[in-house]
């Protein structure tokens, strides 16, 4: 017993070497791709690739840097993506348990009777073991993709933190903004209360007409009403904001409700060069990952067409006592292949390698297809960030031009050398071009923060993905109490 016993552990630990490397089906190699030496506007090669680590923290607000750090633990996007690479990780461990030997025990015990011969006890023990030999690689191209796939998955978290502190960040940018459009409309509502206070007077000492009097308490109305419009975009962010980081809709009304000014874009900004792409966005990773794991698939499918050959192994005792399971002569055992051929399927499994490669083209055709569109956002929102400096200079120009304009009509229209049409016209262009201005900041820095996720600027610090967020206690063998299912 004991020496049949470890030849057959032994054979268990040792079939796996005898498996075959041979595998069918096309081997994955990382596809050459043709990019552009520079960006468009960029006359020379940069002399450092685009700072893309933690980018955020050159706009020096701790307020911005605590919101991400919230979100990275606490975002659903993130803990969905870690659940998916467990789940990933687990696949790719069963895949690879198919490579090795199965090894079971048994064992029985019975007691009975037959007519006059009284009663007997009858115990039996064994163990059995079976391996299908991956001659063909089906096995091991399974392993492959299982790979792949958790690759896949890895690179689709730093995507959805790519993602996820882009939306942050433009939502801050515009929270701020939010935040300084009502601080300019509450003060230019405060200035027009003084001008249609004036103005009443003028008009009581009968030295206007009726018709300024309107247009200036009709001007200060309108703006007000304009109030309550901002502060409801601005609670849209804040709840945005707080969801982003994994929390309830008002949880940061206490955090965010101090007026801060929009952060400003850095004066340089380094883009890289196009190759630069392929490494740093995740996103293209994730594309790049599938098409390998779809190349690999073809091999599994394809060694489908060919025989398969198992080796299967028992070893069984029986005896009346425990202690007669031992003896040689209660003890045998059997150990032979099996071969499997397929004849003929009706074009089945053709018809899946077919399935297989026309999977792998469209996974290709994903990846070319997200280089273009990577390097499309990339030039978009170069060129929206360069374009929007130079509005957003003119802009300033312009609020200093109709600041002064205002300052002059005022006093000409105080003093009774000008009619309130001009102080009214020269009011409005001025709130406008503030708003202008201030909107324009925003938008400036959400440019920024799209080049950034277009670079495929992200989070390079650890990232914990082993822990589930549901932890189970004891699982083992327990009694269930009975509950009514509703």
């Amino acid at each position: 017993m004991t020496v049949l016993f470890l030849r057959l552990a032994t054979l268990s630990i040792t079939l796996p070497a005898l498996a075959s490397c041979v595998a069918v089906g096309p081997d994955y190699q990382t596809p050459s791709t043709l990019l552009p030496a520079s960006w468009s506007g960029q006359k020379s090669a940069p002399a450092k690739p685009a700072q893309l680590a933690q980018w955020w923290k050159r706009f020096n607000d701790p307020v911005l840097d605590n919101l991400i750090g919230q979100a990275v633990q606490g975002n659903n996007d993130v803990a969905l993506a870690k659940a998916k690479i467990r789940e990933a990780r687990a696949s790719y461990q069963q895949a690879g348990g198919a490579l090795y030997p199965v090894l079971d025990g048994s064992g029985s015990a019975k007691r009975s009777k037959s007519g006059d011969s009284g009663e007997s006890t009858g115990l039996t023990a064994g163990l059995n073991t079976s391996w299908e030999l991956d001659l063909f690689g089906a096995n091991l191209r399974s392993v492959e993709a299982a790979r792949y796939g958790l690759d896949a998955e890895q690179e689709n978290m730093h995507a959805v933190l790519v993602t996820m502190i882009g939306d942050i960040a433009s939502n801050y940018a515009e929270l701020r903004g939010l935040q300084a459009r009502i601080a300019l409309t509450e003060r230019t509502v405060k200035s027009q209360r003084k001008t249609a206070e004036l103005t009443r007077a003028r008009f009581n000492a009968g030295d206007i007409s009726e018709v300024d009097l309107a247009n200036a308490e009709g001007q200060t109305s309108s703006t007000e009403a304009q109030i309550p419009e901002l502060k409801t975009a601005y609670a849209k962010s804040l709840h945005r904001l707080s969801v982003l980081t994994g929390q309830a809709p008002t949880a940061l009304t206490a955090t965010l409700e101090k007026t801060k000014p929009v952060p400003v874009v850095p004066a340089i900004v380094t883009a890289g060069i196009p190759a630069d792409l392929l490494l740093n966005r995740p996103d293209l990773r994730v594309a790049e990952r599938n098409y390998a794991r779809s190349t690999a698939v073809i091999g599994q499918r394809q060694a489908a067409l060919y025989p398969s050959v198992s080796l299967t192994g028992n070893i069984s005792t029986a005896g009346a006592r425990i202690g007669d399971l031992g003896k040689g002569s209660t003890i045998s055992w059997g150990f032979g292949p099996s071969l499997t051929v397929p004849l003929f399927k009706g074009g089945q499994l053709n018809a899946a390698v077919d399935a297989a490669k026309a999977s792998r083209d469209q996974a290709f055709i994903s990846y070319r297809k997200a280089i273009l569109t990577a390097l499309e956002e990339v030039e978009n929102a170069s060129v929206s960030l360069n374009q929007r400096r130079i509005q957003y200079a003119k802009t300033q120009k312009a609020v200093q031009s109709y600041r002064r304009a205002t300052e002059l009509s005022r006093a000409l229209y105080e003093s009774g050398s000008t009619s309130f049409l001009d102080l009214l016209t020269s009011e409005r262009s001025l709130y406008s071009n503030e708003g202008s201005l201030i909107q324009l900041r925003v938008s400036l820095l959400q440019d920024y923060i799209n080049l950034q996720k277009a670079l495929g600027g992200g989070w390079d610090g650890t990232i914990i993905t082993d822990k589930a967020e549901i932890q189970d206690g004891y699982t083992g063998p327990h009694l269930v109490t009975q509950k009514r299912i509703p």
